[in-house]
């Protein structure tokens, strides 16, 4: 399994931007797909977007198109969430999650999950 650490939530304002960082331990990261989800308090945990890792195969949920974009650097074994336009239904704990492989919308498909980072859209 992948230690990985999420960085970057906080309290926004609606429309505003945050970049959320997970940055994992693995020396061999770039053959992980990562994937970010988040979980809003009484819901399940939702499917963001995901990326392999030579960054050529990336995935969007449909609220993520042309608001969020993943990205990675593997030198720095390190991906990212730009997350732009920011709304109030974005408020949620965001999860960065790894597994061997290309990637996948199932959380089930993971193996190593950070511990969550917050991100608050306020009004």
């Amino acid at each position: 399994q992948v230690h990985l650490v999420e960085s970057g939530g906080g309290l926004v304002p609606a429309g505003g931007s945050l970049r959320l960082s997970c940055e994992a331990s693995e020396r061999t990261f770039n053959s992980y797909a990562v994937a970010w989800f988040r979980q809003a308090p009484g819901k399940e945990r939702e499917f963001v977007a995901h990326i392999n890792g030579k960054s050529t195969i990336i995935d969007n949920a449909m609220f993520a198109r042309g608001r969020f974009t993943i990205s990675r650097d593997n030198d720095k074994n390190t991906v990212y969430l730009q997350m732009n336009s920011l709304k109030l239904d974005d408020t949620a704990v965001y999860f960065c999650a790894a597994a061997f492989g290309i990637g996948k919308r199932s959380p089930t498909w993971y193996e190593s999950w950070g511990q969550g980072t917050q991100v608050t859209v306020s009004s």
